[in-house]
């Protein structure tokens, strides 16, 4: 709970008033009062001790009895609540319950619903919506690119990145490639599938015109080779509606992730093909995926592991052999040829 070392920063630092930290933090005075009150009868004051987590000050507040508390509600574990709502069929009404279970004088259904939202509005956007695991996957292109150095001429090119992010781990994937063509983005698709070792039912896209011939909400037109992809691998692809970034806000906050976590890393190397980008990119996205999450207990691969993984659906037993289409007109009428 990042909100209880604020409340302990504005009282020994700051000299508020429990009124005044209430209002700073967001939170009823009551909580205020308890969290210091807890804190008074362990010991805790500020500055904390060097290298003590967030979980164990929750842990050693809610441990510790105070006079004058009796009654007081004992605070849910927010973070293991958040990754439990990611497993299919669990509903906050459940997870209340259980918590009932162990708390019978815990807070109501409704506050327990209102204090959840608040603490997850105090997640990153990339972490605060739950998605069921193997459902979705987000991709896009990001839109800084790398410069590509030809030895022969001299000549620049662009180094283009695809970034993919499951829905419910976070887990990303990271490839470059020469251009935003329909091959390159075919291929980045079916390295996602690979890297990730199964396909979400769900493939959320931009509307770029290599994949998406015509927008629509309801029916969108795809490039006959996208549908085929996508028919191969069982997924379904549904675009983002125009103008609604929510659409694939995880992909987006992927995007900025990646931009400033690998492509930020690299900016002062130079490099001559895109295989080498790439090699310089795999450590990187390697350690993108085991970095601890900031507010929340493990990472992307922990999260992956134990909640996603085992929902993909199976990769395919043969690999995705992209198709040209074009049309040519003939006496009878149009004739498709491959």
């Amino acid at each position: 709970m990042r909100q209880i070392q604020e409340i302990l920063r504005l009282k020994h630092q700051n000299q508020l008033s429990i009124r005044e930290i209430a209002r700073s933090c967001g939170l009823p005075t009551s909580t205020v009062g308890d969290y210091l009150k807890r804190a008074e009868a362990a010991g805790i004051s500020w500055p904390l001790p060097q290298g003590q987590s967030e979980k164990e000050l929750l842990q050693l507040l809610i441990a510790q009895p105070v006079a004058g508390t009796a009654g007081c509600p004992v605070l849910p574990d927010w973070p293991s609540i958040h990754k439990e709502l990611g497993r299919k069929g669990v509903t906050l009404l459940l997870l209340w319950q259980e918590y009932r279970q162990t708390q019978p004088e815990g807070y109501g259904y409704s506050r327990f619903c209102e204090l959840y939202q608040r603490w997850a509005g105090t997640l990153d956007p990339v972490l605060r919506q739950v998605y069921v695991p193997g459902e979705k996957m987000f991709v896009d292109w990001a839109g800084q690119t790398v410069e590509i150095h030809n030895a022969q001429d001299g000549s620049v090119s662009a180094g283009h990145l695809f970034v993919a992010v499951l829905g419910a781990s976070n887990k990303t994937y990271a490839e470059a490639f020469e251009n935003e063509q329909l091959a390159a983005w075919i291929a980045a698709h079916c390295h996602a599938y690979a890297f990730f070792g199964g396909v979400a039912r769900i493939t959320v896209s931009d509307n770029l015109k290599t994949g998406v011939i015509r927008p629509c909400r309801y029916e969108p037109l795809l490039h006959h080779s996208y549908q085929e992809m996508a028919e191969h691998y069982g997924t379904v692809i549904v675009p983002a509606r125009i103008k609604k970034p929510r659409d694939k806000a995880k992909v987006e906050v992927g995007v900025q992730i990646a931009e400033r976590q690998i492509l930020a890393a690299l900016r002062d190397r130079r490099f001559f093909n895109v295989g080498q980008l790439n090699a310089a990119i795999s450590p990187l996205l390697s350690n993108l995926n085991e970095q601890p999450f900031q507010k929340l207990d493990g990472s992307r691969n922990s999260w992956f592991e134990t909640l996603e993984k085992g929902r993909l659906l199976p990769l395919p037993t043969t690999a995705f052999e992209l198709a040209n289409w074009s049309k040519a007109k003939v006496l009878s009428g149009t004739l498709k040829m491959r």
